[in-house]
């Protein structure tokens, strides 16, 4: 706590004011209540929801309230803990579900917490994780696997996204087109390898992103800008289309191709965020098809987290080729650049310099 004896300040990037930008500034130490805990980041990664902040796009505009320290992923350890805290100690080393739940909603006992109807979204509504130091409430806390290294200990809440979307049902053996070549959708091209699927295909407009798919195992890389994605499909299944459709790219042209190649009777899972209503032939591509379709959001609280854990733990999945870069705290900025321009994969925030890469 030798950041905290001296003067209780820290540095943090936050969102000031309604406009574009952020700032990278000094503020206090955030105080803990009977069962909270006081978390020293050791490492932060930038999100797409961070991108839309940074930008004040039209989502910031309706659902981000400055100021407000931003990020929601992380790993750190708890250097204080509340007086009623039992779960973790001094010491521990920790990430969080980013969704900081009620525990007493219908949702919440219906073991659907992920949809909690009063929840906080860490980085949106509480304080968030571009900071040296954390207060978070002790049950949105996770003890990380000590073989798991800091840098993908960071990234475990948009694995988790993968995970779920993957995991809406069995992937073993089935044909699979992953719409959009994000770090969640890169993530779930590793997943579903992991878990066993024949063929796995993704379609993205960036070529950057394109060639990281391969190094997790992608079968067909498909640029849609270039290449008929259909077309692509069909001869690559012998024309009976895919099994399994995973969609995080919310883009509506992906969305209603996607539907076009799927399977009568397969699966579509659905993560990705759409800026506008979507279009789709309902009776043609979902009805008389007979396709399930999965909306997901979040993940599983906290039964996903294990499977995340398990997955990076025993090397099944390496996000490796996914994490492309690292800059201290103070240069967000060039995180932002490279996030919004496309020409990065996942980027780590070292937040304390005694933390490098393992």
């Amino acid at each position: 706590m030798a950041r905290e004896r001296r003067g209780y300040r820290m540095k943090a990037v936050i969102k000031k004011k309604r406009t574009k930008g952020m700032a990278f500034v000094d503020v206090p130490i955030p105080k803990i209540g009977p069962r909270d805990v006081l978390i020293k980041i050791n490492a932060a990664s930038i999100c797409g929801t961070d991108v839309h902040i940074y930008d004040w796009t039209r989502w910031a505009q309706h659902r981000f309230t400055p100021p407000r320290i931003i990020g929601h992923e992380f790993v750190g350890d708890v250097v204080k803990v509340g007086d009623e805290v039992t779960r973790v100690r001094v010491g521990d080393r920790v990430s969080a579900e980013s969704h900081l739940t009620c525990g007493y909603c219908y949702q919440c006992n219906n073991g659907n917490s992920e949809v909690c109807r009063n929840f906080r979204l860490l980085g949106v509504d509480h304080n968030g994780t571009f900071a040296e130091f954390l207060a978070l409430p002790e049950h949105v806390l996770w003890k990380n696997d000590q073989d798991i290294p800091d840098e993908w200990a960071t990234i475990q809440e948009p694995f988790g996204n993968a995970v779920d979307t993957v995991l809406s049902e069995d992937v073993s053996t089935k044909t699979v087109l992953i719409l959009g070549a994000g770090p969640i959708g890169l993530f779930a091209a590793g997943i579903a390898k992991a878990c066993g699927a024949s063929l796995v295909i993704i379609s993205d407009p960036n070529n950057y992103r394109l060639a990281i798919s391969k190094k997790m195992g992608v079968h067909i890389a498909v640029n849609p800008r270039k290449q008929d994605l259909v077309q692509t499909v069909l001869e690559a299944t012998h024309h009976n289309g895919v099994d399994v459709v995973l969609e995080f790219s919310g883009n509506n042209q992906a969305l209603d191709q996607g539907l076009k190649v799927l399977i009568p009777g397969g699966r579509i899972s659905v993560l990705g965020i759409y800026e506008r209503r979507v279009n789709i032939d309902l009776n043609k591509d979902v009805i008389f098809k007979k396709i399930r379709i999965y909306g997901v959001t979040g993940r599983k609280i906290f039964s996903t987290w294990y499977k995340t854990s398990r997955f990076l733990s025993s090397g099944l999945v390496n996000p490796g080729p996914i994490i492309t870069h690292q800059f201290p705290l103070k240069d967000y900025e060039k995180g932002m650049k490279l996030m919004k321009d496309g020409k990065c994969g996942k980027v780590i925030l070292m937040i304390h310099d005694e933390h490098k890469r393992r």
